[in-house]
């Protein structure tokens, strides 16, 4: 089920908000009870077949928790091996209906082989609810997690609201929220907040990404199939779809957060204005936030880190970033995308490495060295977005030649013609666009001052309140008039 349709909009919210509060007077358990049920039936509204493997899942992972929280006060061998099961168990899955067609098709290459291991569907979400679980069980082995309620960690795993395309949520972040009885008493100032920050990440989503989204499809699908493009339509091709990609994910991230706060539940912020990074660094500091982090502290520290020295620290890099690559999708271009990222990476620690820290701290008070950052920064993530957006090296090579200004012949620059697109009305997008992820607060900055005016000034939450739903009630509307209605990107991962 999409945030961004009437059956959403109209049904599933204002049912599942009102049985929320109403049954959350009478007992805070059943109110946790209504919003899993809730949650499981929007999983199973998009995909009936597979609601049994997250509840299993769910129910093997809250299996396993306990028993490794049982094994650490006898023997923390026993407590490893439970955590080691669990992990396997969560990777097993995820390897077989993410990455078995992947896997055996490379060994079909390699081999000259065939094996027929028949249809296998990506269960939608599946990557995101897998890594939530792995980090509730290495904590679990850590000692820091002391929540024992079935009900709670099943809310925690399944919460409608980040289920489908994240954030990737942590149990310290969720289920102490879960067990206050504030959550469930029914705040206007929250929810006012949280519609008009669901509006936002509706336009978002309809009007920017899925607006600025024909321009990038036009290039990217028919190079993709053996087409040339010219160097202008390449550019504007890889801008757009740069666009394109923040505006959906940031809106579907705006939505999540918004809803959550109708519910008087914080999710964590994801997106920190990545497009005005001075640095790789700083990049992955603001993109995606949340998957970042568990990188970081479930990948990259526990294979050493920077603790080792500079040559291990960059291969650390490399390997966290290469499966990074690998979470987002089964094919070899989301890995080069990965460890183009981690060649990256190692390229910003080694400058900061060869100039010092001293000398480096100054060079970035520099507002002439900011801005040369700021470019070459947005010029890696573009080139990178070209491997992330193609469906094969063949198409992302292609791409990169025109923009690289060769390999043009003379029915090139046709592609936006032939979809009955004006290249000017695409640079007018991508200019405006890119004006707004660069020049406007964020709508972290937008939402938390509007909470806070909200919490202050009761009368304008119901002008806020109505502001906002009118809004989002015309653009699903918009929405729903149209010939089809887009997935949100991050689905497929």
């Amino acid at each position: 089920m999409l945030f961004t349709t009437s059956t959403f909009a109209l049904l599933f919210l204002p049912i599942t908000l009102i049985g929320f509060f109403v049954i959350g007077r009478l007992a805070h358990s059943g109110a946790a009870a209504w919003l899993l049920l809730a949650s499981l039936v929007f999983y199973g509204y998009w995909m009936p077949e597979f609601t049994l493997l997250l509840v299993a899942s769910i129910a093997a992972n809250f299996h396993v928790g306990l028993r490794i929280q049982q094994a650490r006060t006898r023997s923390s061998a026993a407590a490893r091996r439970w955590m080691i099961f669990g992990i396997a168990l969560d990777l097993g899955l995820l390897a077989y209906f993410k990455y078995a067609h992947f896997f055996v098709g490379n060994l079909e290459a390699l081999l000259g082989a065939h094996w027929d291991i028949g249809q296998i569907i990506l269960p939608i979400g599946i990557s995101f609810y897998t890594f939530t679980q792995i980090a509730f069980l290495v904590d679990a082995y850590q000692g820091k997690v002391g929540e024992a309620r079935w009900i709670h960690y099943g809310l925690f795993v399944t919460y409608f609201p980040h289920l489908i395309a994240g954030p990737v949520l942590h149990h310290a972040q969720m289920m102490p929220q879960f067990a206050d009885r504030a959550v469930y008493r029914f705040q206007m100032a929250n929810f006012a907040g949280g519609m008009f920050i669901f509006a936002m990440g509706l336009f978002k989503k309809i009007v920017l990404a899925d607006g600025v989204a024909p321009y990038a499809d036009a290039v990217f699908d028919p190079v993709g199939q053996g087409a040339v493009t010219s160097p202008s339509e390449a550019w504007l091709a890889a801008v757009a779809y740069t666009l394109q990609l923040y505006f959906d994910f940031s809106g579907y991230s705006d939505m999540a957060i918004g809803l959550s706060w109708m519910f008087n539940i914080r999710l964590p912020f994801n997106f920190n204005s990545p497009y005005r990074a001075t640095s790789i660094s700083e990049f992955w500091r603001r993109w995606h936030i949340t998957l970042s982090n568990f990188l970081r502290d479930y990948l990259y520290v526990p294979l050493g880190g920077n603790r080792s020295g500079a040559a291990r620290r960059y291969l650390n890099l490399s390997v966290t970033m290469l499966l990074g690559g690998l979470w987002h999708g089964a094919s070899w271009t989301f890995v080069f995308w990965g460890g183009l990222h981690g060649l990256y990476l190692m390229i910003n620690h080694g400058f900061r490495a060869m100039v010092g820290a001293e000398r480096s701290t100054a060079l970035e008070r520099s507002r002439v060295f900011r801005a040369f950052g700021w470019g070459l920064t947005m010029l890696s993530v573009v080139v990178a977005w070209v491997f992330f957006r193609a469906t094969s090296f063949a198409g992302a090579w292609s791409m990169l030649t025109a923009m690289a200004g060769a390999g043009a012949s003379a029915d090139a620059g046709l592609q936006l013609w032939n979809a009955g697109l004006k290249p000017a009305t695409g640079l007018v997008w991508c200019a405006v666009l890119g004006v707004l992820v660069v020049a406007l607060p964020n709508s972290n900055d937008i939402g938390t001052h509007v909470l806070r005016v909200l919490r202050r000034d009761e009368a304008k939450r119901y002008v806020v309140c109505g502001f906002a739903t009118t809004a989002a009630a015309l653009l699903v509307l918009i929405n729903t008039a149209r010939d089809s209605v887009s997935a949100f990107i991050y689905f497929n991962f």
